[in-house]
């Protein structure tokens, strides 16, 4: 071999060894390996938390966290999740809730410490106590941001996929969620503007509903006018029955929780659709009166996807019709 070619080849493996130097450290931005051994992630609010292994003893804390979660890992990697991942007016993910016996409606630090999860996984409304008292107790908490975007949803598929080692499913269920909502959008498009419907969410949280809300944001892919952000209220904002006169929707969307039927929904509902004042609202006089599917219509996981769909449907029909139990996930159980 001569010189010139040994030259060449010398640079050859400097240029190769260069180039997987930067990949792999553009990989690492916000997951690398720790010193001390491990791996450490940043969570939403810049905290860098260390895990020191992939976890196999998971708490997450709410119930868009349990579907994210349950997107990348098997129930039996589940210490517990939020209780009202089982109850079917609620949830869209039962048949795996029930497959994990502890359930948590708004535990303490020694609950949730109780457990011994390998990692807890919080939301931005968790309890600043809660996070800090497990953080001082040595475990591995990592918080979600709030979701208000589809933005926000891959946000937190990035991260928990992160912090459970299972970037490729993370990936997989993002995927699988812009497919369903291309898939959706493209027979939005097809429904003509004067024959959009003007809908109206009455929440149980009665703050809900309007101008930067997850809700908003599932009316604008469903092809349906939100009736409370025309009317320029905000999400924590009250919309008084006056201003829904006003607003006159074509759908109303009733409440259906009940809270494993210890909760009288039907008295809520009531409040409004016998409330003389309202008897000329398009909703009422036309039954356009609709009981969406609440583990849909208020999902902040991947599912939201579905939440999208089960708004198209109760305005738009048979089209966007779904099965109860619509739940992205590639954990193999």
């Amino acid at each position: 071999m001569t010189m010139n070619k040994i030259k060449k080849y010398i640079c050859l493996i400097m240029s190769t060894v260069v180039l997987c130097i930067f990949v792999c450290g553009c990989a690492q931005d916000s997951m690398h390996a720790s010193p001390q051994g491990g791996y450490e992630v940043t969570d939403c609010r810049g905290t860098v938390v260390k895990i020191p292994k992939k976890p196999q003893h998971i708490v997450t804390l709410s119930m868009y966290t349990d579907a994210i979660a349950l997107g990348m890992v098997t129930t039996d990697k589940m210490a517990a999740m939020q209780a009202l991942s089982d109850d079917p007016m609620n949830s869209n993910i039962v048949d795996k809730a029930k497959k994990i016996p502890k359930k948590l409606k708004s535990p303490s630090t020694e609950e949730i410490f109780a457990l011994h999860p390998d990692l807890v996984i919080a939301s931005e409304w968790t309890s600043a106590d809660i996070v800090g008292g497990l953080r001082e107790l040595g475990l591995p908490v990592i918080v979600c941001k709030s979701v208000v975007q589809v933005a926000d949803i891959k946000d937190c598929i990035h991260l928990i996929a992160q912090a459970l080692q299972e970037e490729e499913k993370g990936e997989l269920v993002i995927q699988k969620m812009d497919a369903e909502l291309a898939d959706i959008t493209k027979k939005v498009n097809c429904i003509p503007q004067e024959q959009r419907k003007n809908v109206v969410l009455l929440s149980l949280m009665e703050s809900y509903g309007g101008i930067g809300c997850s809700f908003d944001t599932m009316c604008k892919y469903a092809g349906v006018v939100n009736g409370m952000a025309v009317a320029g209220i905000h999400s924590g904002q009250t919309m008084s029955k006056e201003m829904l006169v006003n607003i006159n929707p074509d759908i109303l969307l009733l409440s259906s929780y009940n809270d494993h039927g210890t909760y009288d929904v039907t008295k809520f509902n009531r409040e409004y659709l016998d409330d003389p004042s309202l008897q000329t609202i398009n909703a009422i006089q036309k039954n356009g009166l609709r009981y969406p599917r609440e583990g849909y219509i208020y999902n902040a996981s991947q599912d939201f996807v579905y939440g999208v769909k089960e708004i198209a449907y109760v305005a738009y029909g048979d089209e966007f019709a779904q099965g109860s139990d619509c739940h992205i996930s590639f954990s193999g159980e």
